[in-house]
């Protein structure tokens, strides 16, 4: 499928991607820091996805904002 979108609704998408990003890092932070002291190999679990979440969102915070970290 492809859709033909216009610069703002690209930037609309991004910065929902992005807030969702955000969003999800906190979420699995949150666990992690719940399951740490009763499920470790769980929490551990957890830190490694807030990372890839922590990353999305630096790469689209420098798509959207070059230079601003």
């Amino acid at each position: 499928m492809t859709d033909v979108v216009d610069s703002d609704e690209l930037l609309r998408r991004i910065r929902r991607a992005r807030d969702c990003a955000a969003q999800e890092e906190r979420s699995w932070r949150a666990r992690g820091d719940e399951m740490r002291p009763t499920d470790p190999a769980a929490a551990q679990d957890a830190a490694v996805r807030t990372l890839a979440y922590e990353a999305v969102t630096r790469v689209l915070d420098e798509v959207l904002r070059p230079g601003s970290r």
